[in-house]
């Protein structure tokens, strides 16, 4: 019943529209972050971007054309890569945040390390450009870091990729007379 009605879901543009509008949240907000509040992000908070921007870029495919059941499905995949390589990006930033409350030391690069087929960090620099220090915890909201939060949000945004994905192999009645 529930595949069913995420399948049905997954085939409107509202649905697809909802994810993008959540991942340019997400982007707003750390540019808010950035410009507003002077929390200059680090390399793995650019990963965590990028990892955000892919779920939009999945979104969107997904918004194009969500009746085609191929470009759902690549959609679909898309959007759980990215959030499992967000999740992994958000997962070393909290390591590294507790790494340094315990008294240790950690330095991270002073680049991005983009591919240089796609170097966001040249092409968008007020978003993915590196210019703050890995493992300060200079925010948090009911005792959870940045990259905590970061951590379940991807979780999120997986386990419902997954969950839409599954969706696709379920068949929808055609029968008029069926609820």
């Amino acid at each position: 019943m529930m595949f069913a009605w995420l399948k049905k879901f997954s085939k409107q543009r509202l649905s697809w529209l909802l994810l993008l509008l959540t991942a340019l949240g997400l982007q707003l907000a750390a540019l808010y972050f950035q410009y507003g509040m002077g929390l200059e992000p680090c390399m793995q908070c650019v990963y965590i971007r990028a990892a955000v921007a892919g779920i939009f870029l999945a979104a969107l495919l997904g918004l194009l054309a969500p009746a085609s059941t191929p470009v759902r499905l690549l959609a679909g995949l898309g959007w759980l890569a990215a959030a499992v390589y967000g999740w992994q990006q958000a997962r070393k930033l909290s390591g590294i945040e507790q790494l340094i409350a315990d008294g240790g030391f950690y330095s991270c690069a002073l680049f991005a390390d983009f591919p240089e087929w796609m170097p966001l960090h040249q092409w968008f620099p007020a978003m993915f450009d590196p210019i703050g220090p890995c493992g300060a915890i200079d925010w948090q909201f009911a005792g959870a870091s940045m990259a905590d939060w970061m951590q379940w949000i991807f979780v999120a945004y997986a386990l419902v990729a997954v969950l839409v994905l599954l969706s696709q192999a379920v068949r929808l009645s055609t029968n008029p007379y069926k609820g």
